[in-house]
């Protein structure tokens, strides 16, 4: 939009300038030429008790005619009553743009948008219930944080559908039901569900991390791919999650800096669990991870001993593969 005043509406003093400028050019005898409009006027200053100048021979003449005719005059020449400003509809261009303009805005603003309310999370997590996940406390996890803010605006209509969706670069965002499967899985442990310290592996766009946030004391996350590294810190920012650590590097080798973990979490499928991560987790601390190429199998690993891990075949799943190094 210019930076220009408008000129419009008109004011109704240029406009009254502008007739009293054109009055003095009359016909070539120097009269005022009558017109319907002045007939009009004469009629509706009529109407009124109001005192007013001895009307000219002309302006006679015409108002005699016009008492002649019995009909109205046609709408657009009917006289305008004095209370009613001359130009009371000039604003409605303006007005009309501000209207669209306020439509606009409030269609663009996410709190109007039907992905933002609460009750189509709610319906989402519904459904995860139906199919098996009992845990409320992770329920209420997934049903707090807004998947909608964690995948790309063309597929934000599909946000609350339960299925995983593309987040770019060969990767996907985990389907509702299986984020919040294996969150519970690891949260049934011999601590009542208790987990201080939890490793992801496979960041992607930062939605599991998300939840896991509010089950869990701190959660560590680990990305290889950098776009979706930056990804998931720019999708986190405006959430303010106080208790996330995000880590650019190779997944495989975990964070032994931190180690040990409480419950270590795989969102990228191998044929095996990597040593290193087995390593990591802490006596009594379980692993959540899918295992296999084609086929895969969602596992559970715990590990009882110092060198003692004890394995079971939850259920089956589909994980995009989990690789080695960084790109």
């Amino acid at each position: 939009m210019s930076d220009k005043p408008s000129r419009f509406p008109l004011s109704l003093s240029s406009v009254v300038d502008k007739k009293k400028a054109g009055a003095g050019q009359g016909s070539a005898g120097g009269r005022a030429q009558a017109t319907t409009q002045t007939a009009a006027k004469n009629a509706a200053q009529s109407s009124q008790n109001l005192p007013r100048a001895p009307l000219k021979p002309v302006q006679q003449g015409l108002s005699q005619a016009l008492r002649a005719q019995p009909a109205p005059l046609p709408a657009a020449n009917r006289p305008v009553a004095p209370s009613q400003p001359l130009l009371s509809a000039a604003p409605a261009p303006r007005t009309a743009v501000k209207n669209v303009m306020t439509v606009t805005q409030t269609n663009n603003s996410s709190h109007a948008s039907p992905l933002a309310s609460e009750a189509v999370r709610r319906a989402m997590v519904a459904r995860v219930a139906k199919q098996g996940v009992a845990d409320a406390k992770v329920l209420a996890a997934l049903e707090a944080v807004p998947r909608h803010m964690f995948v790309e605006p063309g597929l934000a209509s599909q946000a609350y559908i339960d299925a995983s969706l593309p987040i770019g670069h060969h990767q996907t965002i985990s389907q509702p039901y299986i984020v919040a499967r294996m969150i519970e899985i690891m949260r049934q442990n011999n601590k009542g569900g208790k987990l201080e310290r939890v490793l992801e592996i496979g960041t992607g766009c930062g939605y599991q991390a998300a939840v896991l946030s509010r089950v869990v004391g701190e959660v560590y996350s680990i990305e290889r791919i950098k776009p979706l590294h930056e990804l998931a810190k720019t999708n986190l920012r405006p959430l303010r999650i106080a208790n996330i650590r995000l880590h650019y590097g190779d997944g495989m080798l975990g964070l032994p800096q931190v180690a040990p973990f409480d419950g270590i979490i795989l969102a990228a499928a191998g044929l095996e669990v990597p040593q290193a991560l087995l390593e990591q987790l802490a006596v009594g601390g379980r692993l959540v991870a899918p295992v296999g190429g084609r086929q895969q199998m969602l596992e559970l690993i715990e590990r009882v001993g110092q060198r003692d891990w004890r394995s079971t075949t939850m259920e089956q799943c589909h994980f995009v593969p989990l690789r080695p190094g960084t790109v």
